[in-house]
């Protein structure tokens, strides 16, 4: 008897021993890790993610300062964009998920050695407080222009897009929409009417719905969320395109956990995910999933170029900290 429990202390040791560690770094929300946490452990018990979890623009500079030593082995729901940045500097392994064919062209690494995939796309709306608007009898924008319009001074939140990935991809829209010129003249007078630029992207919009501002530019899917538990607010795609980004994933290069890191790869490219960011975003990487929102907002987002973004991300982001942050 004492040899059986033993054995079986040796067992429940070893298998202690064994299950792997991953530092994952994310951008994800902190109310929605734990469903990929819980969802990825029950189906590789083995494996324990350990969350590493800040903003975008953060996380991309952090990865960047590490290169020499990298601290992630696994980048998850990080903007696509940074990806690509981190991509120049050989910093992310090639692995090819299984799945990957059952993904969107437009939200994967389309190159013969693929180093990332994407989960889930997000996509700018202004999430509107109708208390608030009625309060000032304030008129509903329907384009971005509208949004310089005076009269909303003070009454509207925006992501800074040095340190949110929300933020940086509404500056990259606007360029890609109305060339350097007209977008940086905009801005200027966006910047006129803002009361504050936060960290997050979601933030805005979280704003909104308690009412501190009339219009949060955010995330249109997370404002449909919000509204889900009754916030006072509205959904608005302005006129003429909207900007939109992909929560993505990649493995880290050199990192020592590589065959746990490809599994939860492979768990990227699965059905799990693709129904845990249609409940997030709607707009998912594997099309079936797409909810009736997620479609509407889809039909709105531009022509994307990320590698454009991606390649012209720390020229872009230094310019918009001169004019609006630094000064």
């Amino acid at each position: 008897m004492k040899i059986k429990i033993l054995a079986l202390c040796a067992i429940m040791s070893f298998s202690a021993v064994a299950k792997t560690n991953l530092t994952v770094y994310t951008a994800i929300e902190n109310d929605r890790l734990a469903d990929y946490k819980n969802k990825f452990e029950e189906q590789n018990p083995d494996i324990n993610i350990q969350w590493v979890r800040d903003s975008t623009g953060i996380i991309t500079a952090k990865l960047l300062a590490e290169k020499e030593n990298p601290k992630a082995d696994i980048i998850f729901g990080v903007a696509a964009s940074s990806l690509l940045v981190l991509e120049k500097d050989n910093l992310l392994q090639p692995y090819k998920p299984k799945g990957y064919d059952l993904l969107s062209p437009k939200m994967r690494d389309n190159t013969a050695s693929p180093k990332w995939v994407g989960m889930d796309a997000w996509a700018t709306g202004l999430c509107i407080n109708k208390f608030v608007m009625k309060k000032h009898n304030l008129p509903y924008p329907k384009t971005w222009e509208d949004l310089t319009n005076p009269i909303y001074k003070g009454l509207i939140v925006t992501p800074n897009p040095a340190s949110s990935g929300s933020g940086f991809m509404n500056v990259t829209a606007w360029i890609q929409m109305w060339g350097e010129e007209k977008a940086w003249a905009y801005m200027d007078a966006l910047n006129k009417n803002i009361k504050m630029y936060t960290h997050s992207g979601t933030k805005p919009c979280s704003m909104a719905a308690q009412g501190e501002v009339a219009i949060g530019i955010s995330s249109s899917s997370f404002a449909h969320n919000l509204i889900k538990r009754r916030a006072p607010i509205e959904v608005i795609l302005p006129e003429g395109g909207i900007g939109w980004e992909m929560e993505a994933a990649a493995i880290v290069k050199g990192t020592p956990h590589l065959a746990a890191a490809e599994k939860l790869m492979d768990w990227v490219s699965s059905d799990a995910v693709a129904e845990l960011g249609a409940t997030f975003s709607g707009i998912t990487a594997r099309e079936s999933f797409m909810t009736p929102a997620g479609k509407v907002s889809y039909q709105s987002m531009i022509d994307n170029d990320l590698s454009w973004a991606a390649s012209n991300r720390l020229t872009l982001i230094q310019q918009w900290r001169d004019k609006y942050e630094l000064n």
